[in-house]
């Protein structure tokens, strides 16, 4: 989600930024550095890589201590860092706006619709897979040029049944794939 990387590069830069000024040859900017990274520390290592809704409130929690804790605000103020802020607090709330907008949409999606979608997915599926195997097997000199679409399609279904191994059983119209295009 481009949304997502767009708030994973700000929190990303602020932290580099900040680390690079603990070398800082100023003594005041190294303090002030490790003043805003002993805060982020607080919140674990690696924001970036939280899923979905834990990122989203650690960031939330983050800009609010930046923005309300004066010892913060004044090693923000130092470094100047209200753009790199301002533009954190945009992603981080369009990525918040845009996931819960999703969420409900897929709240309001009927059981039995979705259900019926990925049937006629599932059918039109093994209908192109068929077709595909039958001009593979129609080809009269080697090598078939269906060779790579074939591992593709392996490939596709693969990463979908893995997929379906590790989402929630609570999910009973789950289709399996297990012999897809193989």
């Amino acid at each position: 989600m481009l949304i997502d990387a767009r708030r994973d590069a700000a929190i990303n830069g602020i932290y580099y930024f900040l680390l690079s000024h603990t070398y800082h040859f100023e003594t005041a900017k190294q303090q002030n550095a490790q003043v805003l990274l002993d805060n982020m520390a607080l919140y674990g290592s690696g924001i970036a890589r939280l899923n979905y809704q834990a990122e989203t409130a650690t960031l939330n929690n983050l800009i609010r201590d930046w923005e309300g804790k004066p010892e913060l605000i004044n090693a923000i103020s130092e470094f100047n860092l209200t753009e790199w802020m301002a533009e954190l607090k945009a992603a981080n709330e369009e990525f918040n706006t845009k996931y819960l907008s999703r969420t409900q949409e897929y709240g309001d999606a009927s059981p039995e619709t979705i259900k019926l979608i990925r049937e006629d997915v599932n059918v039109a599926y093994y209908a192109l897979r068929d077709r595909i195997d039958a001009l593979h097997l129609l080809v009269e000199t080697p090598p078939s040029p269906y060779v790579t679409i074939i591992n593709q399609l392996n490939a596709l279904t693969d990463q979908y049944n893995a997929l379906l191994v590790n989402r929630k059983p609570d999910s009973p119209d789950i289709i399996n794939t297990e012999d897809s295009a193989k």
